[in-house]
Parts: structure tokens; sequence; C-alpha cells
């Protein structure tokens, strides 16, 4: 049988406090034992660790800057996994803990396999993942909307049977539900452009980053690469294993789609943070719209912003957006040798990329 991802959201994981949704927590357990014992591989991806540490620490809102909600995670992420573990425990199943960063599986190949590997050897002893992200080294990353475009990757690199993002809410609604009373719970998603006339937006709690905008990307991300996706009221019991058996009465389902797209594209374009601007001149731009090609220092005219290599920035011309893309330079470097041919790239920075962007790091807008 295949293998069934789900993803648990701050808002069932903990409660206003910070502390532990003990009874939703138990009956969701439950219901990934019983899958598990029935032949299906589960894997669990939680929210919740910086959420855990507020409550510890007694905060009252969810820090704003980095090094706190990397602390407030660091405080946590253990004692959030020792619940996950005796509940499973309780249910006879072994569980592992596994922290990821975003980079460990869209980044380099060799983290990447490393991690599906890992992943499955885990599943193959018969052990549940219990995956988290790993904020007390990320920095944009805590950003990514609770986890679910983490869990839509997760599903991705597995090749998972089915993605269940667990939610406070039975679904997708046409509007917020909490501030429209007409909003109606939409059942089935077949076409993503269809959702643009919605009122999806990325609300927060005050432990949580989510919302259902983050849910619709995974949903657009695993859908892309083949991967039913199920919203579901994670505070109902009985939900999991219905979403996990495509129940059409349960939640909002998000059919598979036939046409492939790259999941990390969809991350960049929607997810990756922009840091700066690049502007480049006409040929550089035309050359990027038509040809497919690489951004090369010569194209480049202006540079404005500060940010490191591996950041994305916005590429522009006359004013006009071309695409978003991954640079191969910090800002200041990239200062230095614009406008440059590779050659002359080489005596100022020997060991730089010969590429500002690379074609495989770039989305045209």
């Amino acid at each position: 049988m295949g293998t069934v991802v789900v993803k648990l959201g701050s808002s069932i994981v903990a409660d206003d406090a910070g502390r532990p949704r003990a009874d939703v927590l138990e009956h969701v357990c439950a219901e990934a034992a019983a899958l598990h014992d029935a032949g299906r591989e589960v894997v669990i991806v939680t929210s919740g660790a910086i959420a855990r540490g507020i409550g510890v620490m007694g905060l009252d809102r969810r820090p704003r800057a980095i090094d706190e909600l990397q602390a407030a995670s660091a405080i946590g992420q253990g004692k959030l996994y020792q619940v996950y573990d005796e509940l499973l425990r309780a249910h006879g199943v072994t569980s592992a803990q596994v922290l990821l960063t975003f980079l460990d599986i869209s980044g380099a190949r060799g983290n990447y396999l490393n991690a599906r590997q890992t992943l499955r050897r885990l599943l193959a002893w018969h052990v549940v993942p219990v995956i988290n992200e790993n904020d007390t080294t990320a920095t944009d990353e805590i950003t990514f909307g609770d986890n679910d475009v983490l869990a839509a990757q997760v599903a991705i690199l597995l090749g998972a049977e089915r993605l269940v993002l667990l939610t406070s809410t039975d679904g997708l609604y046409t509007a917020d539900p909490r501030a429209d009373p007409a909003a109606e719970l939409v059942r089935e998603v077949t076409d993503f452009a269809a959702l643009r006339v919605l009122d999806i937006r990325q609300t927060t709690t005050a432990l949580g980053s989510g919302g259902m905008r983050s849910k619709v990307l995974a949903a657009e991300m695993a859908t892309a690469a083949g991967i039913p996706v199920v919203v579901a009221n994670g505070l109902t019991p009985g939900a999991l294993p219905a979403a996990a058996a495509g129940d059409p009465q349960v939640g909002t389902r998000f059919a598979a789609r036939a046409e492939r797209q790259s999941s990390f594209k969809l991350w960049l374009r929607h997810a990756k943070p922009v840091r700066g601007t690049i502007a480049v001149d006409a040929g550089a731009a035309r050359a990027l719209r038509d040809g497919g090609t690489s951004l090369l220092p010569v194209g480049i005219v202006a540079v404005d912003g500060t940010f490191d290599a591996g950041d994305a920035v916005d590429v522009v011309c006359d004013g006009a957006t071309v695409g978003k893309g991954i640079s191969s330079y910090g800002s200041a470097e990239l200062r230095r040798v614009q406008g440059m041919k590779s050659g002359a790239v080489r005596d100022v920075l020997p060991r730089a990329s010969d590429e500002a962007i690379h074609r495989d790091y770039f989305v045209l807008a």
C-alpha cells in the first residue's frame, strides 16, 4: 500500500496558550497508527515547535524576530516530539524525529538523496517519521506557511499516494467563514486558475504562521507531481482515515494533475521571499523570455537591495518584471562584476559562478 503524508498545523497541535492539544493529538496519532497497522506507510509532518516554545516561556504572542523564533523552536522542538513519540508508542508504533530545512529537499542534490534514503529506510523498518522544519537554523524557511510547503515537498520526495493537510476548518471555503456567513465549502478543486476569484488569505493565528493560501500552494505543488491532496479538519475524529481513503464527503479534495510542473519552480514563484532586484538590458531580457537561458553578469545594468548568494531576486527590464530567480552572487559581489563578460568576471572573482542566475533557478513572471 502507498504512503500517506499527514501534516498537522499549529492550530491542531497547540491551543492559544501554546499547550499541546492532547485530545486532538491522541486521536490523530491513534488514527495514524491504525493506518500504519493496516499496511500504509505513514509520515507525519508537524508544525507547533515554535508554538510549544511560546507556551513554555509564557509569551503572549508569536515573536517576529528570527532569533526569537529560532529560540522558541529550540525550546519546543524536543518537547513536542516527545508527545508524538509517547502517543504512537502507546499504539505499538515506533517513531523517529526528523528535522529538515527546505534546502535539504530542494537544494543540493546530495542533501536531497540523503533525506530520501533516510526516510525510505525508516519506512522500510516500519517506523513513522515525525518531521518538522529545523527552525533553529532556518531563516526565511520559517515563513513557508506553517510547514505546508515542506509537507508537499516531503510527499513529492517520497512519491506519496496522498497528502493530507489537517487544519482547524473543514476545508477550503469560497471566503473566510469566520467573516462571511455565506461562505461555502469547496468539495473539490480541479482547476487552480478558478481559485483566483475566491477570497483566500494568508491568515495567521497568535501562534501559527500558516493559512489557507499556503495550503493551496502546497496542493498546487503536490498535485503537479501527480499526488492528490485533501485539506480536512483535524479537530474532528475520523477525518484522517476518511481523507486518506479519498472520501468525497470529507474536506476539500485537490485532484492530481496529468500536466506536471516543477515543484521547485512553483516554490520559487510563490513562496521564496524576494530580497532584491536585478535590472537587465533588453538583450538579456529577450534571452530569458525566449531562449530559456541563464542570466550572465554581462547583461546586468543595475543591482538594487542587499542580498546574499542563494536569495531570490526580481529581474526587471525598463521597469517591467521579467521573472524571479535565485542569485548565485551576493549583491556586493554582483555590483563589482555587473556588465562584465565571463573572462573579466573570473579576473575579479576567480571562484565565481559563470551565471548570475542559472536557468534552472529562474521562473518567468
